[in-house]
C-alpha cells in the first residue's frame, strides 16, 4: 500500500497507515464538549436527587458501554485536506456544527468553523485553491451545496429549490467547478414530502453559476460524483427505489396487516422508552453474549443500512446489495463496473481506488490488483490522504 487511508465507522475516526497498520484516532474537539457536559451535569445533579430513575441518553462517546451522557455527538462526514497528512471532518450535536482540521494523524487538531444553526456534512477540499464544499441540510428535508472560500470565514449556499443537493466534489483543475448529486422532492398540497426522486449527477460552475446534469436515469440512483484529472466520472450506481403506485393486493394486503403493525409500533415505542429509562428491553432477547442492544444501522442517502448479525467482529458481509455498482464512465462515454456492492469510494492521486461494502475496505491498484485493507463494522466513508511523492503527481485526484 502506497497511500494512507482515513475511514469513518461507528462514530469513528480510523486511519490505515502505509504499511497496513490501524488505529483510531479521537476527536479532541468531542472529548472537550463531553467533558464539559459532564461537569455541567455533575453542578446541577444536586437538582435531580431524590429521583428514582436516570435518564440513559445511550452508549458512550468512544464505542460500545451503558455509561451516561448529557449530549450526543455524532461524526458525520470526512475528507482529504489540502496539505499532505491532513483531513478534515465535521462533528455535530444537538446544539454545534463543526469543521475540524487534522494533522500528524491527530496529534494536532484545529476547529477552523463552528455554528449553531447550521448542519453541515460530505466535506470536500479543494486541492489547489483550499475552498471547503460542503452539504448544508434544513429542517424541511432539504439541503443546498454550500461553500466556504479559503479566505471567508461564513458558508454560502451555492445552490437551492426543494431537492437534496449532497455530496459535492471538485473538479480536479483550478476552476471553481464542482460535482454532486441531486434529487428532487415531491410534496402534497399540505408541504409533506410525499416522496424523492432519483439521484442525478451535475456539475456546477460557481462562478456563473451554470447547471449541467451529467447523469440521470428515472430507474437508477446516480450517487457520491468524483472526477479524475482525465475526466473520467466516477459514481455509485443503484437502483431508484421510489413510489410505485399500490395494486389491489397491496390495499387489501395494508388494511389486514394494519391491526398488527399498530401493535408493533406501539410494542416498540414502549420498549424504546423502557431501554432508555432502564437500559432494559420489555421482550426477552436470547443470542450469544447476551447482547441486549439492537445491532447498529445508519442512514445513507435514504437508504437505512443495517449490520448483519456476524459469528465474529469481522465478518465481511455487504452492507448494500451487490446492485449498488462503482461505475467509471470515460469522456467519450464508455461505461465500466469498477465493483460491485459498493458503499463509499475514493480516488488516489496516481489512479488507485479505495472502496467498502460497508464491512471491508478494499484497495484497487491502477493495474487492478485488489487487496483488503481492512474489516469493521458500518464503515460510511473511506478516504485516501493527499500523497506528494514525485510518481504520484501524473494523476490529480478528487
Amino acid at each position: 500500500m502506497s497511500v494512507p487511508v482515513v475511514y469513518l465507522a461507528n462514530n469513528v475516526l480510523r486511519t490505515i497507515d502505509e504499511n497496513g497498520q490501524s488505529r483510531t484516532i479521537e476527536s479532541r474537539f468531542g472529548n472537550d464538549l463531553l467533558a464539559k457536559a459532564v461537569k455541567e451535569q455533575q453542578r446541577n445533579a444536586w437538582k435531580n436527587q431524590g429521583n428514582e430513575g436516570k435518564f440513559l441518553t445511550g452508549p458512550a462517546l468512544w464505542g460500545k458501554g451503558d455509561a451516561e451522557r448529557p449530549i450526543q455527538i455524532q461524526l458525520t462526514s470526512v475528507c482529504r485536506g489540502q496539505t499532505p497528512d491532513q483531513f478534515l471532518y465535521t462533528l455535530r450535536t444537538q446544539h454545534v456544527c463543526a469543521i475540524l482540521s487534522v494533522l500528524q494523524k491527530g496529534a494536532e487538531e484545529q476547529r477552523i468553523w463552528n455554528n449553531n444553526i447550521k448542519k453541515l456534512s460530505h466535506l470536500s477540499v479543494h486541492s489547489q485553491l483550499g475552498h471547503i464544499a460542503c452539504s448544508v441540510e434544513h429542517n424541511l428535508g432539504t439541503s443546498n451545496i454550500g461553500v466556504r472560500l479559503s479566505d471567508d470565514g461564513g458558508v454560502n449556499e451555492v445552490t437551492e429549490g426543494d431537492s437534496i443537493d449532497t455530496a459535492p466534489s471538485w473538479i480536479p483543475g483550478e476552476k471553481m467547478q464542482l460535482l454532486f448529486q441531486s434529487a428532487g422532492i415531491g410534496r402534497n398540497k399540505e408541504g409533506i414530502v410525499g416522496g424523492v426522486g432519483p439521484f442525478s449527477v451535475q456539475r456546477l460552475e460557481i462562478e456563473s453559476g451554470e447547471l449541467t446534469v451529467l447523469a440521470e436515469d428515472g430507474k437508477f440512483d446516480f450517487l457520491t460524483p468524483k472526477q479524475a484529472a482525465d475526466g473520467t466520472l466516477y459514481y455509485i450506481k443503484r437502483p431508484y427505489e421510489g413510489n410505485v403506485q399500490a395494486g389491489l393486493l397491496d390495499i387489501v394486503k395494508d388494511t389486514v396487516l394494519f391491526p398488527f403493525r399498530m401493535a408493533g409500533a406501539f410494542f416498540g415505542y414502549l420498549n424504546f422508552f423502557s431501554m432508555m429509562y432502564s437500559g432494559k428491553q420489555l421482550k426477552t432477547v436470547k443470542q450469544r453474549g447476551a447482547q441486549q442492544m439492537d445491532l447498529p444501522q445508519m442512514m445513507i442517502y435514504g437508504n437505512l443500512i443495517k449490520a448483519q448479525r456476524p459469528d465474529d467482529e469481522l465478518n465481511a458481509t455487504s452492507l448494500v446489495p451487490r446492485s449498488w455498482q462503482l461505475i467509471a464512465t470515460k469522456p467519450g462515454g464508455s461505461e465500466e463496473v469498477v465493483a460491485s456492492g459498493v458503499l463509499c469510494f475514493d480516488l488516489a492521486e496516481d489512479g488507485s481506488v479505495v472502496y467498502s461494502n460497508g464491512s471491508t475496505i478494499t484497495l484497487l491498484s491502477p493495474e487492478g490488483k485488489k487487496t483488503d485493507l481492512a474489516k469493521d463494522s458500518m464503515i460510511q466513508q473511506v478516504i485516501f490522504l493527499k500523497d506528494t511523492s514525485p510518481r504520484q503527481q501524473v494523476v490529480a485526484g478528487n
